[in-house]
Order: structure tokens, then sequence, then C-alpha cells
């Protein structure tokens, strides 16, 4: 297990410059940290066409029941990176969302509606305005960590 915050950018960074992130792996890294209104996504893309395409990482360290769950606390911030996507699918770009799960015993995702129900449906709400969601679980060793497999996601 690890619960390093820095981690899941770092791997999801090589991912997509290596080019294997399936949903991802046909676009172009154009840089980390494009400014949106007040605030920051995590990395901005362009596909062939020259259409942005915006990924903002999320963290998960909890874990019950072999669910990944996010958030842990309630999260302003991840609800407005939520209505941003939104708004910039409904202009135009292609916006994702991916959960990270520092952990290998994991078999699916969902937000955590007991902890922060605002933010479960700001992501019901972004998806239902075309945001995709992806959550990748982790394999963690004494010799690091790397990004695994895809997981379904119950939203």
């Amino acid at each position: 297990m690890s619960i390093d915050a820095q981690v899941p950018n770092k791997l999801i960074r090589k991912a997509l410059a290596n080019r294997i992130l399936q949903p991802f792996q046909d676009l172009e890294f154009v840089r980390s940290e494009p400014a949106y209104k007040n605030g920051r996504f995590d990395f901005m893309l362009t596909e062939q066409t020259g259409r942005k395409v915006y990924l903002e990482v999320k963290s998960v360290t909890l874990v019950e029941r072999e669910c990944g769950f996010f958030p842990d606390a309630p999260t302003e911030r991840g609800r407005r990176h939520l209505q941003h996507l939104a708004d910039l699918v409904q202009a135009g770009s292609r916006c994702a969302v991916v959960f990270v799960i520092q952990r290998h015993d994991v078999k699916w995702f969902q937000p955590n509606y007991r902890t922060d129900p605002a933010f479960a449906e700001a992501l019901r709400q972004a998806v239902s305005c075309g945001v995709e969601v992806y959550a990748y679980r982790c394999h963690v060793s004494p010799a690091g960590i790397s990004l695994g497999e895809r997981l379904p996601v119950l939203v």
C-alpha cells in the first residue's frame, strides 16, 4: 500500500509519455498543470484533430471490502474540478478523471457517498455531461510502485 499523494500523477505522466494508458495512447502530451479559471488540471493533451483533452488525476487511499473510495474527506476542490471538466466538455473538449488506487487488492472503484455526497453527485453529473471516468489499481512492492489494471467504476 502507498499513501503518497504525488505518486499517482507521476505514474499517469509516465504512462502518458510511454503511450500505455489505453484511453489516451493516441494523444499528444501538451503540458502538466494547465490553468483553467481559478485553478489547474493535472494534464492537457491533444487529439490529432487538435481538440484539447483535459485530464484530472485523483489519489485513492481508502479501501473497504475490495472497493476503492474517493474522497476520504470532503473536497470542495474536487467538486470544482468535476464541474470545470463538465463545462469544458460542453464547450467541445474531451475530459476525463482518473482515480489511481495505490493498492493491488482492489476490484472496483466508486465515489464515497458517505463521506462526501456532494462530490459523488458532482461525479454523476460530470459523467452525464460526457466526462470520462477511469480507475486503475497499482502494484506495490518493496521495489516500487507501478500502474496496474483498469478497474470497473460504479458511479
